[in-house]
């Protein structure tokens, strides 16, 4: 907290922050297949955050930010990891429950059946 009693940032800054951050670890992770690995590359990422815990002039932020997501979008994995039951997964609606049907198409196959 600043001297005068107003926080020094929002809590909406640092939500986007930590969302950035989170956005920096998963692209990490759908690059290096390996946890020990990978781990360097968050202690890695981590440092670079907390080199600039400290800018407090709202300008140099700013330019910082912009740059991580320039650095980001242009770091993107191509074909990113999604877990198999995910939406776009290897297995998201492979095995679909049967449709229910009314009585009154029950009837109707029944019907049709015996005839």
């Amino acid at each position: 907290m600043s001297s005068s009693g107003v926080p020094a940032y929002t809590t909406a800054h640092r939500l986007y922050v930590k969302s950035l951050y989170k956005r920096y670890l998963t692209n990490a992770l759908n690059w290096y297949i390996r946890r020990d690995l990978w781990r360097n590359k968050a202690i890695e990422i981590r440092a670079e955050f907390e080199r600039n815990r400290n800018i407090t002039d709202p300008r140099a932020l700013a330019i910082v930010l912009e740059q991580a997501e320039a650095k980001l979008a242009k770091e993107l994995h191509p074909d990113p990891y999604r877990p198999p039951l995910f939406p776009d997964g290897t297995k998201w609606e492979r095995n679909l429950p049967p449709r229910m049907f009314t009585e009154k198409e029950k009837a109707e196959a029944l019907a049709a059946e015996h005839h």
